[in-house]
């Protein structure tokens, strides 16, 4: 199975199924056991001081022999000390966000190390290809956290006409549907967020978890757009009171200030009401806690049960 599928073979994994990075959420424990399931396991180096995220990829290396990543979201301020630490403990992987991914690629590829940069339009997915990307993770609308514009379907189809490199489709998959869909369009790998915080490795906060498992399909919403960067999370008193002040048009210091820490406070402290409770529309197909592995086993055996059914559509 995917014997000829560029991702797993770029990445030296069983599936070609990569764990989201989120912030607070994807270290070490949860990327060694997405990898050690047979898909690549992420570290979100977010705002992590320099420090910490060397214990986490230490870390990581005890917990797995699997190649994992490291994704470096670019607006951080941290992000050079991240680059730095991705060189020196040899990342196999690295995936960018928010922002333009050059430095990156010309610090870490001639050292061997995969740079994947997560975009958000056909524009930007040019750009990057230019700059020696290794693939591309096409993010649509539909996913957890800060977001684009473009609806994954959309956005995947689009960028896998225009790129020769592979293309991952990310935003709104959690199942074997998900992935089969991605493939149709054109992608050859997929990325999950929301379904693996309900991972039993992940070590967000069991209200974090079950906030998302008590979700639906209208529980989301989009808030953070006067700031120039959208945000997708569940609705709680956090997102209402923030939602009023931006139809308000309050100053862009006083939404900075009011939306700081709030994420740490849901993921960490397990305040799912005053914390930021980034998750993607998917939510309500996430039911249950279970452990990574068998997360990745039922994604890819439905996709293939799927896959041998579906030709009898066209019979």
């Amino acid at each position: 199975m995917f014997s000829s599928n560029r991702i797993t073979k770029l990445l030296n994994i069983k599936y070609p199924i990569i764990q989201g990075a989120m912030a607070w959420v994807a270290d070490a424990d949860l990327a060694a056991a997405v990898s050690n399931g047979g898909g690549l396991g992420i570290i979100a180096a977010g705002n992590m001081p320099p420090e910490m995220l060397e214990q986490e990829l230490i870390k990581v290396r005890s917990l797995t022999d699997k190649p994992f990543g490291l994704n470096i979201m670019l607006l951080s301020p941290t992000w050079q000390d991240a680059l730095e630490l991705a060189a020196a403990h040899d990342v196999p992987v690295v995936t960018t966000g928010a922002g333009m991914p050059g430095k990156v690629i010309d610090r870490l590829s001639p050292l061997g190390i995969k740079v994947i940069p997560v975009i958000a339009s056909v524009a930007h997915a040019e750009r990057v290809k230019k700059q020696g990307a290794a693939a591309v993770i096409a993010e649509g609308m539909e996913a957890g956290g800060h977001i684009g514009e473009i609806t994954t379907m959309a956005l995947t189809a689009q960028v896998s006409n225009v790129l020769d490199i592979p293309v991952v489709s990310a935003g709104g998959i959690a199942d074997g549907r998900g992935m089969l869909a991605a493939f149709a369009l054109g992608a050859e790998g997929i990325q999950m967020g929301t379904r693996f915080v309900c991972a039993s490795e992940c070590n967000a906060h069991e209200n974090f978890k079950h906030k998302i498992i008590a979700a639906n399909d209208r529980s989301t919403i989009v808030t953070g757009r006067a700031l120039g960067h959208p945000v997708r999370s569940i609705k709680n008193k956090f997102t209402q009171i923030f939602q009023g002040m931006e139809e308000e048009r309050a100053a862009i210091e006083e939404l900075d200030k009011f939306g700081s820490g709030r994420l740490r406070a849901a993921v960490v402290d397990g305040d799912v009401e005053n914390g930021s409770v980034m998750s993607g529309q998917i939510a309500g197909l996430v039911d249950r806690i279970q452990p990574a592995s068998e997360i990745i086993e039922e994604v890819v055996g439905e996709a293939r049960d799927l896959a041998g059914n579906i030709g009898s559509y066209f019979a």
